[in-house]
């Protein structure tokens, strides 16, 4: 890394999704969590592994960042033996766990919905496509071919249901599928669900605020109609 311990820290602030493990949370028996282990500056597990592959790569932000949000140098570029052990550390296994978790959802019930919870800044990063003010209070992401209109349906009203504002693929687009199912298997579902940070936490502290435990309330609510209702979907 490149930066000086304070803009690092700053950095971390910006473009970590603070808290998401908490306000994804939901029983195993509801839901298996599978949760990336190390910061997105170290290895973003959302990437294509191949850069050539990636639309992000272009602004220093494929696999493994070169880039900060404003564009400045945040690392070296790896040598490809310093990428190849990253990705084998770090984003291989939490690939494999993720479609081990997939198979075993199709395993028992036939089908599966795949959750990828994401946090995204109040206002605009540099870096960024979506430079809009008018950011959602939650942003629905889909897939083409792995989110169901009426799953998308489904997601946008069960959030707007507890007063939120919310947006479909903006400012962020785009839901997970593990390679192995993708474009292959549409018994695997997918959606991304992106939470505005200004509802829970101070982004320039990074703390919780006051709301944080009702935000977390609020969301697992909405988790669990969207879930009931894919359930009852794929039994009619």
């Amino acid at each position: 890394m490149l930066l000086e311990p304070e803009e690092l820290e700053h950095e971390l602030l910006v473009m970590t999704d603070r808290y998401t493990d908490e306000l994804f949370a939901l029983p195993s028996s509801l839901a298996t969590t599978v949760a990336f282990p190390a910061s997105r500056l170290v290895v973003d597990p959302e990437r294509f592994a191949d850069d050539k592959d990636e639309p992000m790569a272009r602004k220093g932000m494929g696999v493994v960042y070169t880039r900060t949000a404003s564009g400045q140098p945040l690392r070296r570029p790896p040598s490809a033996d310093e990428r190849q052990r990253l990705l084998t550390r770090f984003y291989d296994p939490h690939h494999a766990a993720l479609t081990t978790a997939v198979e075993a959802a199709l395993a028992a019930h036939g089908t599966c919905l795949l959750i990828d919870g994401h946090s995204f800044p109040a206002h605009p990063l540099a870096y960024e496509d979506d430079q809009a003010a008018d950011r959602p209070d939650i942003c629905i992401g889909t897939d083409r071919s792995h989110t169901p209109g009426g799953l998308r349906d489904l997601a946008v009203r069960a959030f707007q249901e507890l007063g939120w504002r919310v947006a479909v693929d903006r400012p962020f687009s785009g839901a997970l599928v593990p390679l192995r199912f993708y474009q292959t298997d549409l018994r695997v579902q997918a959606l991304m669900v992106e939470v505005n940070r200004g509802l829970y936490m101070d982004e320039l502290s990074g703390a919780r605020l006051p709301r944080f435990d009702e935000v977390r309330e609020r969301i697992a609510r909405a988790l669990r109609a969207v879930a009931r209702g894919t359930i009852q979907g794929a039994r009619a």
